[in-house]
């Protein structure tokens, strides 16, 4: 049994080491850029067809970064779902958008490397859509969209989901611009939450912006 527990840990440890390898090379270079034997030799894997062995393709180890990253997140939006679920002020519904992420990425550290990641998901279309898929049905986030439409009576659906594409658009290129230019050594926590900050301003804006 120790055996058979001892090679699952390492297994384990072998998939964990290319998930965060992958993340870091397609954070920089692309998706499309970066091929799974270079993922491989990045993650010191001897043998060059680990991510196929692992993963079995590029897509599917896309899948399991972003599922990596969606459930703390989804853990901390949860937390401000509760907080915030009787509101009627559409700067708390904002909250629940933007904080989740920034919050995420402050227990990440400095460095780190999803929202570039996340950012260049959004560059190629089927990388796109894949992530959309993996994230779209998810209960909590439904709740958030469908309270902070709620706040936004004066607009048509089309409009609500225009915005909401514009804000999906602006955190993730904003925060991928964030984390490229955090200082080495820079206290995370706080860069995060002056970003959160500034994002639910812009974005309390956005929506209550007039239809012309």
């Amino acid at each position: 049994m120790s055996h058979v527990k001892g090679r699952n840990e390492q297994v384990e440890s072998t998939r964990v080491r290319i998930l965060e390898t992958a993340e870091r090379l397609f954070a920089v270079h692309g998706v499309a850029s970066v091929s799974n034997r270079q993922v491989s030799e990045a993650a010191g894997q001897g043998n060059n067809a680990a991510v196929g062995y692992h993963f079995g393709g590029k897509n599917e180890l896309v899948r399991e970064i972003i599922r990596r990253h969606a459930e703390p997140t989804d853990v901390i939006r949860l937390r401000l779902l509760d907080q915030h679920r009787d509101s009627t002020r559409l700067r708390d519904w904002v909250t629940c958008v933007v904080q989740p992420i920034t919050e995420h990425l402050a227990d990440l550290g400095n460095p780190s490397w999803y929202a570039r990641f996340a950012a260049q998901l959004m560059t190629e279309p089927n990388l796109r859509e894949l992530a959309a898929a993996e994230v779209a049905e998810a209960p909590a986030l439904q709740a958030v969209f469908g309270g902070l439409h709620r706040r936004l009576p004066g607009l048509t659906g089309a409009v609500q989901a225009e915005r909401d594409d514009m804000a999906h658009t602006l955190i993730l290129h904003f925060c991928a611009q964030r984390e490229r230019t955090m200082p080495p050594g820079a206290d995370a926590r706080a860069v995060w939450e002056a970003t959160a900050t500034s994002l639910i301003d812009a974005l309390e804006g956005l929506y209550c912006a007039p239809v012309t």
